[in-house]
């Protein structure tokens, strides 16, 4: 699957104009913002950086993120429910896959943005050293 980069993802898989988003109706607005909240669990965050390079079963998750199974099966649900990952059974073992590939651009963007925050905020930070023992 090829790699989708922030601004591709901004530029070619825009459905909406910014009218049209500053219209939505409240029940949209609801699905976006519980589609956040199931993103805004560092665990669940833990769970799907793991499975970024391919499915996975619940053990192979558990070692890479250190959870606890009751953890990891507990977030892997919420997941699932929300669409970001799909379960597929083969035999006795079950692998969970990103169902959701845009989750990776929309993690980027958000990474880009802290790292540009903590970037501003550390330039204020030396500007302001340069004021110390003037006053």
């Amino acid at each position: 699957m090829p790699k989708i980069t922030p601004s591709q993802y901004l530029t070619e898989t825009t459905l909406l104009g910014n009218e049209e988003i500053s219209s939505l109706p409240p029940a949209v607005l609801a699905m976006i913002a519980d589609f956040f909240k199931v993103l805004s669990e560092v665990s669940r965050l833990q769970i799907i950086c793991a499975l970024k390079n391919g499915e996975k079963n619940v053990s192979q998750i558990i070692e890479i993120t250190g959870l606890g199974q009751a953890n990891v099966s507990k977030h892997l649900k919420v997941l699932t429910q929300a669409g970001i990952v799909n379960r597929t059974q083969e035999g006795v073992n079950v692998f969970y896959a990103i169902a959701n590939p845009l989750v990776f651009p929309l993690c980027d963007i958000v990474c880009n943005s802290i790292a540009t925050q903590l970037q501003q905020q550390n330039q204020q930070l030396e500007s302001l050293k340069s004021f110390q023992g003037l006053f």
